[in-house]
């Protein structure tokens, strides 16, 4: 992509209501426009990104087995209702009456949604187990949104849901997403800490929460310091092996780690003073197994092996995508800008032409622009006539996990110089060198 005949509102200004690193970055870099309170454009930069996010999510929910549909965001009353749920949510939840004045709502999640569907297709255990997933937009009425898409009113969500005939179904299905949830925040550059949460409003007696440890997370969260060195399991792991998946997690919640809500002092000073520790997190994803709280009220039963009729169990497991991109910047960024893992950084390499008009310098930066697109490389071709510190500080803003600069002085001597722009480091080299380490580096 030339960035000439590219959408990049950057703004030079940090917006007032910015109250994060998150909000003021993806403001400045032209990732999202604020629209409403708790409401987002997702500019070009933005979406690109979000849309990494959610290939990978794809992925490992895929991996492990669970099957992607799309369900609608305006769902009937009736459904809340049959659950018990409809005037117990609170405030949150967006009522609304079509022109027929029926009552429907912007759902806030999709529990009984599914359950209906469930319901009306699945009549026996023979089909279980089962677990379908989606990524759709949801609205929750915040009382105050803020910190950007980190908290707000609508955002995207990644909701999956398990069907068993029992509980030790029911558990390794959790098991399972449990699995494939350390997958992929570790694809994402993130570090993940499950621990143990409250359910809320979900409801059920088993969940966590995973937390990846940033300075501006939003709360306190405690655990012994061995989780940051625990390996994450292979992309090779065996979701069938239910002896195997339960060791998995057996081990990752081995140790201590709790949310402040689910914090016991006495457990965390038991911890070795040296592996202790406390520090701000930012919550990226929340599992729950609850049984047959939806099941029992909604009809949602199958035959059993014994011909009778038996309530399954659910769990449901959740990803923001949205709230992801605030999370990984809140994690990985410098007074620069952001700095974005490589697998979701909206483009791998930014191309810095520094003298437009140079016929040399811009005959290589052609030649290393069709190269690299030939590659499969993302690319964003800085060829706006702008003076070399103009494109330094906003290629630096944007992330760009590689900044491969070209100009005159360096050109003269055959090289262009690559930097890598986590860490900062530069190395000239010839244009075929550049390009062949480029390629080298976008390879799995």
């Amino acid at each position: 992509m030339r960035l000439s005949r590219y959408f990049l509102p950057i703004l030079r200004d940090t917006p007032k209501e910015a109250e994060i690193i998150s909000h003021r970055l993806m403001l400045r870099a032209g990732m999202i426009r604020q629209q409403a309170a708790g409401s987002y454009t997702l500019l070009p930069l933005g979406l690109r990104t979000l849309n990494k996010v959610n290939a990978i999510i794809r992925e490992e929910q895929n991996r492990s087995g669970a099957v992607e549909l799309l369900m609608p965001t305006i769902q009937s009353a009736e459904l809340w209702r049959e659950s018990g749920r409809y005037d117990a949510y609170g405030k949150e939840m967006l009522r609304i009456k079509d022109r027929h004045e029926r009552e429907m709502l912007f759902g806030p999640t999709n529990e009984e949604m599914i359950t209906e569907i469930f319901r009306s297709y699945v009549k026996s255990y023979r089909e279980l187990p089962l677990n379908l997933y989606h990524i759709q937009w949801k609205f929750r009425d915040e009382v105050r949104p803020r910190f950007g898409v980190m908290r707000g009113r609508e955002f995207l969500m990644k909701d999956a849901y398990s069907f068993d005939l029992d509980q030790a179904g029911a558990v390794h299905a959790y098991n399972k997403m449990f699995v494939a949830y350390l997958r992929t925040f570790e694809r994402l550059g993130l570090k993940s800490i499950p621990m143990r949460a409250d359910t809320g409003p979900i409801g059920g007696n088993l969940s966590h929460e995973f937390i990846i440890l940033a300075a501006t997370g939003e709360s306190e969260v405690f655990c012994h310091k061995d989780f940051l060195e625990f390996p994450v399991p292979p992309a090779d792991v065996n979701f069938d092996d239910v002896a195997g998946i339960q060791g998995i997690v057996n081990k990752w919640t081995s140790l201590y780690a709790a949310t402040s809500e689910m914090h016991e002092e006495a457990a965390y000073q038991a911890i070795p003073e040296a592996s202790r520790v406390s520090a701000r997190g930012i919550e990226v994803g929340h599992i729950f197994y609850f049984g047959t709280k939806y099941s029992d009220p909604m009809g949602a039963t199958v035959a059993g092996p014994d011909g009778k009729d038996a309530s399954v169990h659910m769990g449901s497991y959740g990803i923001g995508p949205t709230r992801l991109l605030a999370a990984i910047i809140e994690a990985s960024h410098d007074e620069a800008g952001i700095i974005w893992p490589e697998a979701i950084a909206p483009f791998t390499v930014s191309l810095l032409n520094l003298k437009v008009g140079d016929a040399a310098v811009d005959g290589v930066c052609a030649e290393l622009y069709a190269g690299l697109t030939a590659a499969g490389i993302d690319t964003l071709y800085d060829d706006r006539d702008e003076r070399p510190g103009a494109k330094f500080i906003v290629n630096d803003l944007i992330g760009s996990p590689w900044q491969l600069i070209v100009g005159p002085k360096s050109l003269g001597e055959g090289k262009v110089e690559l930097k890598r722009r986590a860490t900062g480091e530069r190395e000239l080299m010839s244009p075929a060198a550049a390009l062949d380490r480029l390629a080298g580096a976008s390879r799995p």
